[in-house]
């Protein structure tokens, strides 16, 4: 797994411009060598902030966005496109305006008339369809071997839908999980595994304010993930952690580099 590289922003509209730059650039240079890019999308302030940056980008038509393989981290487990939900979010703020292609396109299963009462089977189903999407030649795992994934962070160090000391971050098998009895609403949910996470190529952690100083602080200081979730939250070749001024405040001087 890869070190943690620490980027500083002034403020949170500088944090989201900034992760929308870098994505375009990513994503470009992967389809450059691949032809295909994936990006797994997190929801939140920050990254739905990142989704309005992209979309309002003169640069967003570099990325050819029919040859984006688009995920979610987390789901908030409500209806079909109810506002709450971090995919119908994701639509408005980017998705319905660029060229996505539909098949590329995998959002967490909703609470419909076939999983309403059943979020573990909805989890297992998305874990399946990521099964199913593996490149055994090339992700030698039970998902796909995401370009990015971008994650947010709560204020008690929960990332995803994975919250301290919960089933969740004691996973080690399964990819997705349901996530049950929630400390913030909705309480059900689905979310990726921390093992899931850490077979991504990058993942980016986005947080602003002073609220998540303290977390911020414990999960670069060595605090443990059951205690701190997004300490978990590592990519193979690349930890990326985005923050803003207010939100590094309590970061060691050794780890703040100069603000951008």
């Amino acid at each position: 797994m890869s070190a943690s590289q620490v980027v500083v922003h002034a403020t949170p509209d500088l944090v989201a411009a900034s992760a929308a730059a870098r994505l375009m650039v990513r994503l470009v240079d992967v389809q450059n060598a691949r032809g295909v890019a994936s990006v797994v999308l997190t929801g939140g302030r920050t990254g739905i902030a990142v989704l309005e940056q992209l979309r309002q980008s003169p640069a967003r038509d570099a990325v050819d966005w029919s040859r984006v393989d688009i995920y979610w981290g987390d789901e908030r487990f409500l209806p079909p496109g109810d506002p709450e939900r971090n995919d119908t979010q994701a639509y408005d703020a980017l998705l319905n305006h660029v060229p996505v292609s539909p098949e590329r396109v995998h959002p967490m299963p909703a609470a419909d008339d076939r999983w309403r009462d059943d979020p573990d089977g909805a989890a297992e189903a998305y874990a399946q369809e990521l099964a199913e999407l593996a490149n055994p030649e090339e992700d030698h795992g039970p998902v796909p071997r995401f370009d990015v994934c971008l994650l947010g962070i709560g204020e008690e160090g929960h990332t995803a839908s994975i919250f301290p000391a919960s089933p969740a971050v004691y996973e080690t098998e399964r990819t997705v999980v349901g996530v049950h009895n929630c400390p913030k609403p909705p309480p059900t949910r689905i979310s990726l595994t921390l093992p899931a996470i850490r077979r991504s190529a990058e993942v980016w952690l986005l947080t602003t304010g002073e609220s998540k100083a303290a977390v911020v602080a414990m999960a670069l200081g060595g605090t443990g993930e059951v205690q701190v979730p997004v300490a978990g939250a590592l990519g193979q070749r690349r930890t990326l952690w985005l923050l803003d001024r207010a939100a590094a405040s309590k970061l060691p001087r050794d780890l703040v580099p100069p603000l951008i």
